[in-house]
């Protein structure tokens, strides 16, 4: 399996922020956002192979129970599947981070399912491509069916809850596991967004997501 980091550091984002955690990031992506912020494994992924068995003795050395397997998109990982398979035989309680478009039979205790909104279609070749895998419902609605979820949404712009309330109400998902988070990689930007997003949460009982580990560490590898 490509590899891009793994790291010890607190969830950042969602249901789940400032739980310590072990990050497991792969390399690879079907989309190609246009505001990413890990194009290290998207627009130019890097990274080695590493075995199921070097993965999980990584995991090991820290101290956290909680792991979240994000990328890229994990869930075109080969030997995902084996992998939390082995996560879980480690008793760890696993977060799979996912834009919803590919469905693997893994093990997960929080799906967290970010579908992707039209902010994120980058100009250039691989605009049509990205618009056309961005939103699979059937994969959404399945990933939802199977699993304990969250829909993590990142809002760049106040216009975008016109297409999240489409899509929550296509998916027909609890509104109470709706996260809506500011884009961006600098904490001025998302103080500045997160005051009218967190209005916005306020008003359509969604939650607000902070990026913690931006606010804390700034937009660095390993945080």
């Amino acid at each position: 399996m490509r590899i891009a980091e793994i790291f010890h550091s607190i969830q950042g984002e969602g249901s789940l922020v400032g739980v310590p955690s072990v990050f497991v990031r792969t390399s690879g992506c079907n989309l190609r956002c246009a505001w990413c912020d890990t194009p290290y494994t998207s627009w130019h992924p890097e990274g080695e192979d590493w075995t199921l068995e070097r993965i999980l003795a990584a995991v090991d050395t820290y101290p956290a129970r909680h792991v979240v397997v994000t990328g890229g998109e994990p869930m075109i990982a080969r030997e995902m599947v084996e992998l939390t398979h082995g996560l879980r035989a480690g008793g760890r309680h696993i977060t799979i981070e996912t834009a919803g478009t590919v469905f693997a039979p893994v093990e997960c205790d929080l799906m967290s399912i970010s579908p992707k909104l039209a902010n994120s279609t980058p100009a250039g070749e691989w605009a049509e491509k990205h618009e056309r895998l961005r939103i699979q419902p059937d994969v959404v609605r399945r990933l939802m069916a199977d699993y304990d979820y969250q829909l993590k949404f990142v809002v760049a712009r106040p216009e975008d809850i016109a297409e999240v309330r489409e899509l929550v109400s296509a998916f027909d998902a609890d509104a109470g596991k709706v996260v809506l988070m500011p884009e961006g990689t600098d904490a001025g930007v998302l103080r500045e967004r997160g005051v009218w997003l967190a209005e916005i949460c306020k008003r359509e009982g969604f939650r607000f997501s902070p990026r913690l580990h931006v606010e804390l560490w700034g937009n660095r590898r390993g945080t």
